[in-house]
């Protein structure tokens, strides 16, 4: 018999298809959060609970579920469940570190180079039918080649985007 799931919200579908074949889930709500009330009704009688990290796994929500084994929290963190409570409880809790450490970078980077490259308002004055043609300077923005790295902490997605910047020959500094 498959173990019975409660998965908070809609997730990916890979996911789906993976917990299809080894659990018997119940997906709580696919376009919005589950109110605490709604977890507490829903998790009664799972083995396990996989969470979102706007899902307040409190102390109730723990007691209220007598038969939950594991919370799965699909999360970097997890400061919304208590640990204390579900140790108590024999629970184990697990989470997903790392798991958005490259998208960060990558998101990161987007955002120096649209701003150096004024991207957004050279968008905005293209949509907005300004443009006549081509200008020597007209949103010329900054080289950024060469230039100096601020990084306020050095962690996971601090190393991955100081990694990006060796492609521009930047200096990278750093605090942690």
């Amino acid at each position: 018999m498959k173990p019975k799931i409660l998965i908070t919200r809609k997730i990916l579908p890979e996911a789906l298809d993976y917990l299809k074949e080894h659990t018997d889930y119940e997906i709580g709500a696919t376009k919005r959060n589950l109110t605490k009330e709604e977890i507490i009704k829903k998790v009664q009688g799972k083995e396990g609970l996989l969470s979102l990290l706007v899902d307040d796994i409190d102390k109730e929500v723990i007691n209220s579920a007598p038969s939950l084994k594991i919370i799965a929290n699909c999360a970097v963190g997890y400061n919304n469940i208590d640990i204390s409570e579900a140790k108590k409880k024999g629970i184990l809790v697990t989470n997903t570190p790392g798991v958005l450490t490259e998208t960060t970078a990558d998101l990161t980077w987007a955002l120096i180079m649209a701003v150096a490259r004024k991207i957004p308002q050279a968008d905005q004055y293209t949509r907005r039918k300004k443009f006549k043609g081509w200008e020597l300077d007209l949103f010329l923005g900054k080289e950024i080649t060469g230039k100096r790295l601020g990084i306020i902490g050095m962690g996971r997605i601090g190393k991955a985007v100081a990694l990006r910047a060796q492609a521009f020959s930047m200096e990278i500094v750093y605090s942690d």
